[in-house]
């Protein structure tokens, strides 16, 4: 069970405490714990009040700009980078890929009159920088923006939110600490409210922020009656998913990447299909609630709503992204291990300062991995796979197995050695090869197969559910069309139907392998293969457009530039050669 919370009138104010003792473990121990409260007396036992600070932050390095614009912004590591290039290429900000934390005299200088002027001097309080990691290069400031009177900046909105991102950070910098009152009344029966007041904002004026969570003035032995109390039943939380700024966090903790390279690292394992971003709110489960309130001394018991396992925006592994890791874990275990980047960047630092032997260095790495690599080519095909049982009907054995479209059930053995082709099912959501149970496993292969025909429209299309590489689709006649809210399994005619008709009613016009198509941001014309697609201009009717324009306009489309690509991860920029660390 959860927490059970009190609430006393003090000046007919009210505020929430927590219940500090040993947690009721069921809900006979929580009912008969509320039903003693309802029972007991309330009164002040302790009082604790004292000043604390919270303390302005440090500048912005690369690995902090992408964690912080992704826990603010929602920007992805690759975002902030592309967004940063475009700030920097302007000469709004300092050079972005760096580990320094330094920032210069002039520039400090600079900011601290900026505040002066602005704030005044009682929220100015200067200070100098220095990196703790021996590793960092100091060759280049902290990112910081060129010129501190310049609060707003950049061309495009990413831009222009990272770069008051960055301004904000910068100046804070410089700027007093924030001090708050933190007052903590502990209540007779092991409860306790904790309260805090942001006496001095300090460098919170212009980054961060604080909640007043103010608590009545109260005296010791002053006596409190509760209004209500509430046990709520709580399930364990296994660890939080990774999002793209905290396993940057992580790889700078373990001395993993460069600050170059970070960006390019979350790129490549979404581009290789070894994790994908969550796109779940969660779900709804019922919880048990009981509660009691001072004018009714009975336990009400009710169920009451809570959402669970979202992961909207997390990085969540896919099939295939755990059997590369269980396959380079169980066979390369040197390799990925947490300290071999670490290592080799010393060991390349020591050849770059002529205090290390780069053939030595290189004999000592590849004797024992060229080792490992050639056990590792006698290596069965490797592929996770899991007897779950046998199928009580057929006695057939049935495993859980990862393709390269991900986890998927089978039914019998293979088809080279059983003679007989196998039966495959798709695994139950939110379940992996490792999870799934022999019981879950039938339920699945009991479902229908696809592709599986829904029914058939009344201008005579059938529509028929299928799977593919790219996740469930509907198929209406030659139209493909995405269903990635409902199962294919289980999608009905009538919840199928609207899907179709929505899809007919954006084609504005339909050439075979060119179209004219209403999409989310405006008509658009799709030619033959992937991504060969053209916006239509505003000033252009999409209904006056023939065939013959249409192609025109596909072959003169714009070309995306090298230059473009690259600002936005997808070219490599910069000459090969020296070793530099950025």
């Amino acid at each position: 069970m959860g927490e059970t919370a009190a609430a006393g009138p003090v000046e007919k104010a009210s505020f929430n405490a927590v219940y500090d003792g040993d947690a009721p473990k069921t809900e006979d121990e929580a009912t008969k714990l509320l039903e003693e409260l309802s029972k007991a007396k309330f009164t002040v036992s302790d009082i604790e009040e004292a000043e604390g600070s919270k303390a302005a932050p440090t500048p912005f390095t690369t690995a902090a700009l992408q964690i912080e614009a992704n826990s603010k912004l929602g920007y992805s590591s690759r975002t902030t980078m592309s967004a940063a290039q475009g700030l920097y290429q302007a000469g709004l900000i300092t050079y972005h890929r760096t580990d320094s934390l330094n920032l210069s005299s002039q520039a400090i200088a600079a900011i601290a009159k900026y505040i002066e002027g602005e704030f005044g001097k009682n929220y100015l309080k200067v200070r100098s920088f220095k990196t703790k990691d021996a590793q960092a290069q100091e060759a280049h400031e902290a990112i910081r923006p060129t010129d501190v009177t310049r609060t707003t900046a950049g061309r495009t909105d990413y831009e222009k939110r990272l770069y008051q991102l960055i301004w904000s950070r910068t100046v804070a910098t410089q700027m007093a600490n924030a001090k708050v009152a933190k007052t903590t009344i502990y209540i007779s029966n092991d409860f306790v409210a904790k309260g805090e007041v942001v006496v001095f904002d300090g460098f919170l004026k212009v980054y961060g922020k604080s909640k007043d969570l103010e608590l009545p003035r109260v005296s010791k032995g002053d006596e409190l009656n509760y209004l209500k109390l509430v046990a709520k039943q709580t399930f364990a939380k296994p660890p939080a998913r990774y999002t793209e700024g905290s396993l940057v966090k992580k790889l700078e903790e373990l001395g993993i990447g460069r600050p170059s390279t970070y960006a390019s690292i979350m790129t490549a394992i979404q581009a290789r299909g070894y994790v994908v971003k969550g796109e779940s709110e969660g779900e709804e489960r019922e919880v048990v609630e009981l509660s009691v309130t001072s004018t009714g001394p009975a336990v009400e018991r009710t169920m009451v709503k809570e959402k669970f396992g979202a992961n909207k925006g997390k990085l969540v592994p896919t099939p295939i992204g755990e059997l590369v890791a269980g396959f380079l874990t169980e066979n390369f275990k040197n390799i990925v291990d947490y300290k071999f980047t670490a290592n080799i960047e010393k060991d390349l630092d020591l050849v770059a300062d002529a205090k290390l032997e780069r053939v030595k260095m290189l004999r000592d790495f590849y004797g024992p991995f060229k080792d490992t690599v050639l056990t590792a080519q006698g290596v069965e095909r490797y592929n996770n796979a899991r007897l779950l049982g046998h199928d009580p009907e057929t006695g057939k054995a049935i495993y859980a197995k990862i393709g390269k479209n991900g986890g998927f059930i089978q039914l019998g053995d293979n088809e080279k050695s059983s003679g007989e082709k196998p039966r495959f099912a798709p695994l139950p959501k939110r379940k992996s090869v490792k999870t799934v149970t022999l019981e879950q496993a039938l339920k699945q292969l009991a479902l229908p197969a696809l592709p599986r025909s829904l029914g058939t429209t009344s201008d005579g299309t059938e529509l028929i559910a299928a799977n593919g590489p790219f996740g469930p689709y509907l198929k209406g006649g030659k139209y493909n069309i995405p269903m990635k809210d409902f199962d294919p399994y289980t999608i009905s005619f009538e919840e199928a139907l609207p899907l179709y008709e929505a899809k007919l009613a954006a084609m504005i016009a339909d050439w075979g392998d060119v179209q004219i198509i209403n999409g989310a941001y405006g008509p658009y014309i799709k030619g033959p293969g992937r991504r060969n697609n053209i916006k239509i201009p505003k000033d252009r009717d999409p209904k006056t457009i023939t065939e013959a324009e249409a192609r025109e306009m596909l072959l003169n489309k714009p070309k995306v530039s090298k230059t473009r690509r690259g600002a936005r991860g997808g070219a490599r920029s910069g000459a090969r050669g020296k070793r530099k660390k950025s």
